[in-house]
């Protein structure tokens, strides 16, 4: 859809239930055009470190995407993967240890260039 507004998603928590709902919202929207870009704030930035995920032949028999499929998605579709700088250092974990296309960032250059994006917090 042209001139459809950007949408930020800020993931507060590291519940993976909410991650997968951010990363499919994120995803829709970058199908639809608009910029999307998904924020793992503090401990948050666990769910990018690549690990067995726990649910995924359960959500593979439904013929349901898994983490990982919908990481993959996502970059696919061009969404931004943030995550917080001071959440790394919390968790002791470096860029190199978190899934492939994520960049790291802070919520005041996040809050700064929102723009007219619509922000979502999970």
């Amino acid at each position: 859809m042209p001139g459809m507004r950007g949408l930020t998603i800020l993931v507060a928590t590291d519940d993976t239930a909410r991650f997968r709902a951010a990363l499919a919202t994120a995803a829709a929207a970058a199908a639809l055009g608009a910029r999307a870009r998904v924020f793992l704030h503090e401990a948050a930035a666990d769910l990018l470190v690549a690990r067995p995920d726990a649910d995924a032949a359960r959500l593979a028999a439904a013929g349901v995407p898994t983490q990982e499929q919908l990481l993959e998605i996502a970059r696919e579709s061009g969404v931004a993967l943030i995550v917080c700088q001071t959440g790394l250092a919390r968790a002791g974990l470096s860029m190199e240890t978190l899934s492939a296309g994520a960049e790291a960032g802070g919520l005041v250059s996040l809050l700064g260039t929102l723009g007219e994006d619509r922000l979502l917090a999970f």
